[in-house]
């Protein structure tokens, strides 16, 4: 998987197997969101 950056806005995530593949973009605020709860230990 690579995520590229430095574009305004979006986050284009693709395949890094096939980079002449599609991306999936997501808007830059909800890939944040994302990671900050892939970050958040979750754990009883």
């Amino acid at each position: 998987m690579e995520v590229a950056d430095g574009i305004p806005g979006v986050v284009p995530v693709r395949d890094s197997k096939r980079p002449d593949g599609p991306a999936l973009v997501f808007p830059a605020d909800s890939w944040t969101a994302f990671i900050d709860e892939l970050k958040t230990d979750h754990r009883p």
